[in-house]
């Protein structure tokens, strides 16, 4: 089925973690990753940052992006709030990515049309204000004695889902 998907990585620590999520969002067609709150991203045209801050954290991005932090669309909006607010005017439905009370599992979640997929912080998850605005709450079921994935890995776990369900 075809989808328009967008990808909100809030408070994701890692730049590493960054490159590769936009090189997996380019595999999957994602229309556009919002890096929002103190999420790393690559160098801006009008950047606002040190330079030599700018070029460090570019630097690793790059290393595990491959390329894709060209080809992907890709922003930074640091304040959460707006980039939720926006996203839901624009038509998306808010699915956040979090394990959860009340959760859906993965594979009994229907993706809507237009999904916004919202990614948190890799030891601490999303906040519970983000929560709170997501139209839904989905969850990766775990079968080993490990509760919980690499950020990235489980944004592409669900960004197939997202696609081909």
């Amino acid at each position: 089925m075809d989808r328009e998907i967008v990808v909100i990585a809030h408070n994701i620590r890692s730049a590493h973690n960054i490159g590769s999520l936009l090189r997996t969002c380019d595999a999957m067609g994602v229309k556009e990753v919002i890096l929002s709150g103190y999420t790393p991203y690559p160098k801006a045209r009008h950047d606002d940052r040190l330079p030599h801050i700018a070029d460090k954290v570019n630097g690793q991005i790059v290393k595990t992006a491959l390329g894709a932090e060209k080809s992907q669309s890709w922003r930074h909006a640091p304040v959460i709030g707006e980039v939720l607010e926006k996203a839901s005017k624009d038509g998306y439905t808010l699915c956040s990515l979090e394990q959860s009370k009340g959760s859906i599992a993965l594979d009994k979640f229907k993706p809507p049309k237009k999904a916004a997929l919202i990614l948190g912080n890799e030891v601490a998850g999303l906040e519970k204000a983000v929560l709170d605005k997501s139209d839904y709450i989905v969850e990766i079921p775990m079968l080993g004695q490990k509760e919980s994935l690499n950020v990235i890995q489980a944004a592409a776990i669900a960004l197939y889902a997202f696609r081909f369900n």
